[in-house]
């Protein structure tokens, strides 16, 4: 029996991975039509609003939404384009600032009052994009390698010992066919997930102890728990920025990576 438990008279319960589960949004609605589905929809909507009014009659000196939009633009440009796209970085930038904002738009949604859920916590969100990007990497592959090529260069690096690809070049086949598009996937999931998890966690803490069950001996514990809500919604933030970057990132070395092999 836990401190919390003994706390809270056996009936304080921590939220689980039942809070992911929505239902429809009316009786009747499609299994499919629930809160994650609008957001995401929602999401979509206001990263072609902002991208319209930031660049839809662009000023020679930027202001307001254009400088945001400009400023957002040079970030990926800068920092996930050209260094794995080299010279092809701007014909693949609608697609990775598309990327890189409307995954930290949805991200953002878990800390936002009354929303409160990260759209990338369900899996399929992820899967989606990391089966676009992984369709898009095979493609380029085999246009610019040739088929023979490009299987060819995932397996056979150069530079190695003739027996090290004994060893080397099945790994590198179920690593780049296999494992990169599940990683891909679920590592932004995951943290998704498990960020969101804890937040509920300690919001709960905070409300059941000061809120629901007040008494001397779990207030502190519920200051506790509104001062780690506090502590994570930033850390939470800064990671919902991180793993944005970071699946953008994966995505452009990943095209880089079937255009340009020998890098």
């Amino acid at each position: 029996m836990t401190p919390l438990t003994l706390l809270a008279g056996d009936e304080f319960q921590a939220p689980g991975p039942s809070i992911f589960d929505f239902p429809p949004l009316y009786e009747g609605a499609p299994a499919w039509l629930t809160k994650p589905v609008i957001m995401a929809v929602v999401g979509a909507l206001l990263v072609c609003a902002l991208a319209w009014s930031a660049f839809a009659k662009p000023q020679l000196v930027p202001r307001g939404m254009q400088n945001i939009g400009e400023k957002g633009y040079e970030f990926v440009r800068d920092q996930v384009a050209r260094p794995f796209l080299g010279k092809d970085a701007e014909r693949w930038m609608p697609l990775l600032l598309s990327l890189f904002f409307l995954i930290l738009l949805w991200n953002v949604f878990g800390v936002i009052p009354l929303i409160q859920i990260p759209v990338a916590s369900h899996i399929a969100f992820p899967v989606v994009f990391a089966v676009v990007i992984y369709v898009v990497k095979i493609y380029l592959g085999i246009k610019h390698q040739g088929l023979g090529g490009y299987f060819k260069n995932m397996a056979f690096p150069p530079g190695l010992p003739k027996w090290i690809y004994f060893l080397l070049s099945p790994l590198e086949l179920v690593s780049n066919l296999i494992l990169a598009p599940f990683t891909h996937a679920v590592r932004l999931f995951a943290n998704m997930f498990a960020g969101h998890l804890i937040l509920a966690f300690f919001s709960m803490v905070g409300f059941w102890f000061l809120i629901e069950k007040l008494t001397p001996l779990g207030a502190g514990l519920g200051v506790v728990g509104v001062l780690m809500t506090i502590a994570m919604t930033g850390l939470e933030i800064f990671i919902q920025f991180l793993q944005a970057f970071l699946f953008t990132l994966l995505a452009a070395m990943y095209i880089g990576g079937s255009l340009h092999p020998e890098h």
